[in-house]
């Protein structure tokens, strides 16, 4: 035997130990966290949320100009949320009549699976309208006033039209607003 030829058979076999024992850690490791309902890397992913099994009662005030928009997964099976929303203003009338605003995104969307039950959040904000009752837009131009939004989930057709949970009005300067991707949020 050479003298290099016993330091490398020891080194083949603690690599070769050291996989038998992550090997069993592994294997020790997955079935418990599959069993705990983490093993969703393992499964198909749920498909794309439609509008027909969201749920959003109302827009709750967040600062001066923004609004976070819940939404509920209120379908029969568990479904993907993955983008920013679709944005409109409407009326009191069908959420198909409405007037799209384009939307800036702010950050970076990530997959949000939402069980039935789970809820996941945006948060919009609005260049504000200034001054006090009839208020008016540093630009100039005129502010627009709505009763209630039109919120589109990416992906999906149709909206879910909501008001503020303060019953006011949503009031913006231009037609663009700010938008958060979807993200999980804790039930209410």
């Amino acid at each position: 035997m050479s003298p290099g030829a016993a330091p490398r058979a020891s080194r083949a076999r603690r690599a070769f130990l050291a996989a038998v024992l992550a090997g069993g850690v592994l294997a020790a490791v997955v079935p418990a966290a599959a069993a705990a309902g983490g093993g969703a890397a393992m499964r198909a992913p749920a498909p794309p949320c439609r509008t027909d099994q969201l749920v959003a009662n109302s827009a709750e005030r967040v600062g001066a100009t923004g609004w976070r928009i819940t939404v509920v997964n209120d379908g029969p099976r568990p479904c993907t949320l993955h983008g920013h929303p679709r944005i409109a203003l409407a009326g009191q009338g069908s959420p198909d009549r409405n007037t799209p605003l384009t939307v800036s995104p702010q950050g970076r969307a990530r997959p949000v699976l939402l069980r039935v039950g789970g809820t996941a959040a945006t948060v919009v904000t609005f260049t504000p309208v200034l001054g006090e009752a009839d208020g008016y837009c540093a630009s100039g131009a005129d502010p627009t006033v709505a009763p209630s939004l039109v919120v589109g989930v990416p992906g999906a057709r149709g909206g879910l039209q909501l008001a503020p949970d303060d019953g006011g009005e949503f009031a913006l300067c231009g037609s663009t607003v700010r938008a958060t991707p979807f993200r999980a949020a804790p039930a209410n």
